[in-house]
Formats: C-alpha cells, sequence, structure tokens
C-alpha cells in the first residue's frame, strides 16, 4: 500500500497560511520526510458561486501549483487528481503536464476525469454533453503527442496537421494516466487506455450528485474490482499491472481524529480486495496541525508499513 495526501486547499477550514509560498514548501517538504508517494493537488478552475456556497472549496492551477512542489521536493510524485481533460484543448494539457514531468524529473502521474459541473463546462467554453467524447480523445491525442513527432489528428474541436512538441516528458508515452470515476465506463477505460483506476468510495446521494456510480460498500469494491480485472483480461493486459487507488469516508481519519490502529485494519482489508494506493487529507486549522498530522500518519502508518511490522505487507 501507498499513500497519496491531498493538498489542504479543499479542506473547509484551512488557514491562509497554506494558501503561500512558505505554508506549501514546509506541507510538500513533511509529506515526503512522512513517506507519503505522492501529493496531490484537486481541481476546480471556476466553480459556480452556488458549488462554493454548499459545500464547494478554493483550488489552484494544478500545474502551477504541483510545479511549485516540484521544486521544493525530490521524491514525492505529483498528482492531478484529477485533471478534468475536456476543459481543455488535449495539446495544451499535454503540454502542461510533460512541462511537470521534465521540471520534476518524471514524477507525475496523472489521474483524469471527465467532470460533473455543467456551470463550469460553460464557464470554460467546453461542451458538456460531449464530455466522454472529448475524454476519449485527449487520452489518445496526450499520448500521441508524448510519443511521435509530426502527430496529426483530426479532433472534434481542432486539427493537427503534423505537430511536434518538445521537450516530451522523461517518462514519455509511460507516463501513468489513472481513470477516475466510479461507473462501468470509467473501468473499461482504465482497462484499455489506463495504468490505473480512482474510485471513490460513496453512497448514492453523493454519486448522484458527482454524475458517477455508487460504491456504497467494500463489498461493492471488491466486485467493481473484479470487474476490471476481467476488462484487463479481455483486453488483452495483465490485471496487476494496473495500479487502483482510493478515496473514503476514512480519507479524512486525521480530520476526526479517529484511531488509526482501526484505521489500519480497514487499510488491510482494502489491501485483500487489490487496492494498493489511498488518499489521505490533513486537518488545515493551522500549518502546524497540518504538519503534525502528516508526521503522524507517516509514524503511525506509513512507516510501520515499509519497515514489515506493518499488516499490509504481501
Amino acid at each position: 500500500m501507498r499513500f497519496t495526501v491531498q493538498y489542504p486547499i479543499a479542506v473547509s477550514d484551512c488557514t491562509r497560511d497554506l494558501l503561500g509560498a512558505e505554508g506549501m514548501t514546509r506541507f510538500a517538504a513533511a509529506a515526503e520526510h512522512a513517506g507519503f508517494a505522492a501529493l496531490a493537488f484537486t481541481e476546480h478552475p471556476i466553480p459556480s458561486e452556488k458549488w462554493i456556497r454548499r459545500g464547494g472549496h478554493e483550488a489552484f492551477d494544478l500545474t502551477t501549483g504541483l510545479g511549485f512542489c516540484a521544486a521544493v521536493t525530490r521524491r514525492i510524485r505529483l498528482m492531478p487528481y484529477a485533471m478534468i481533460l475536456p476543459y481543455r484543448n488535449p495539446f495544451m494539457a499535454a503540454k502542461a503536464i510533460a512541462t511537470l514531468d521534465v521540471l520534476s524529473d518524471g514524477r507525475v502521474t496523472l489521474v483524469a476525469g471527465v467532470g460533473y459541473l455543467r456551470s463550469e463546462f460553460a464557464a470554460v467554453g467546453s461542451e458538456f454533453d460531449e464530455r466522454n467524447e472529448l475524454f476519449d480523445e485527449a487520452v489518445e491525442v496526450m499520448r500521441g503527442i508524448w510519443s511521435t513527432r509530426g502527430f496529426a489528428f483530426d479532433g472534434r474541436q481542432f486539427t493537427s496537421l503534423a505537430q511536434t512538441a518538445l521537450p516530451p516528458p522523461p517518462q514519455g508515452d509511460d507516463l501513468p494516466i489513472w481513470i477516475a470515476g466510479n461507473s462501468r465506463r470509467a473501468r473499461e477505460r482504465a482497462a484499455r487506455v489506463g495504468q490505473g483506476w480512482a474510485p471513490l468510495l460513496i453512497d448514492h446521494d453523493k454519486a448522484a450528485t458527482i454524475r458517477t456510480a455508487a460504491l456504497p460498500s467494500l463489498d461493492a469494491l471488491a466486485a467493481a474490482v473484479a470487474d476490471l480485472r476481467e476488462r484487463c483480461e479481455s483486453a488483452g493486459r495483465d490485471p496487476r499491472s494496473l495500479d487502483i487507488q482510493l478515496e473514503s469516508a476514512e480519507t479524512n481519519v486525521l480530520i476526526h481524529g479517529h484511531s488509526l490502529e482501526r484505521h489500519a485494519e480497514f487499510l488491510a482489508q482494502l489491501a485483500d480486495i487489490g487496492v494498493n494506493w489511498f488518499v489521505v487529507n490533513t486537518p488545515a486549522a493551522s500549518t502546524g496541525e497540518a504538519l503534525e498530522a502528516l508526521a503522524r500518519y507517516g509514524e503511525e502508518v506509513i512507516s510501520p508499513i515499509e519497515s514489515g511490522r506493518g499488516r499490509l505487507v504481501r
């Protein structure tokens, strides 16, 4: 099991100190020191005021924020989680991710999503009803431009005659793209073109809000993982080659101050199902509180697993 920590800008009481360069530097360095394998930034570039007032959150530009973190870290992976591909021209998205990969010496894992906020689609000038087609097109274009000089493509909203994007990402077209979402369509994409799947363990009400399928229990998650494996085999791929990253209510274990011993038991259940990455949030009322939470999780969860003292070593 490996662990991703989300930058706490999305936490409701996030201190303004963490929205500046010093706070971000301290958080990123502490996350790396604690043993987290990835640092994630979420995306909502221009949500509606209604969404904000109903519990939405602030967000940085993904690649700008992660680029800053790349400069103050050396090991931790940088994770857009999730980049909404239909919001962008895919060549511009490919250039941004390639630049981040270059400046981080090949540390990017891209988690890509379809998106769900209709008003945000309108604000960025993208067609909400074409989001699935735009997503699939974007993945194809990004893979193509990362690996091919003089890349040609006739897109839905653009034409590429013979384009070349330099410098390429150090990871090339092997740069991992994980597919976000709970739907069968998301699992089918992950099985065909992804290197990972990033579902949410959520009930039907929450799933309806973000326009995806519910995964309300570990039994439902296990069935979905089994479905993913079958789809991989049908596509001629080894199911073990795909990473699976989960976010759930347990993601907030540090915010709620729950037992990390019980949390470790939950992680062991996930490992048995086949999940090998887990997302963690920290409290953020102060920078000190956030850093203390990172250190605690590192000492009580990550370190025992890495040293062989934890239950998740397989």
